[in-house]
């Protein structure tokens, strides 16, 4: 049995902000005793996004945000209280594509 091949596409570094957020979801996820998939189904998004939402690594919309909210009885402004400690600056970091296409053989006709 061989291993798997390593992913071409580097995994991003969750932004510390993220982070702190999903955190935070999870924590009201758990205190609200739902699961994610429970929560997931009832704010109208998938799973795996929740997921990756408690992990940091995804950045949700204030609108995804808002459902996760209203499923979890919280409100956006009790989501982020915890956050007031946070840094808001920019971390200079932006994701970026770094697909690589496979190049393009141009032939003329003559």
């Amino acid at each position: 049995m061989t291993a798997p091949l390593p992913s071409p596409f580097p995994t991003p570094k969750p932004v510390p902000l993220a982070v702190v957020i999903g955190r935070r979801v999870k924590e009201c996820r758990h205190l609200a005793g739902k699961s994610q998939e429970t929560v997931a189904f009832e704010a109208g998004i998938d799973r795996t996004y929740i997921s990756a939402v408690e992990r940091g690594a995804a950045n949700p919309s204030v609108e995804a945000l808002a459902n996760i909210c209203h499923v979890l009885n919280v409100t956006l402004s009790e989501l982020f209280k915890p956050l007031d400690g946070v840094s808001l600056a920019p971390t200079g970091e932006r994701r970026s594509n770094v697909a690589k296409p496979a190049p393009v053989k141009r032939n003329r006709f003559r």
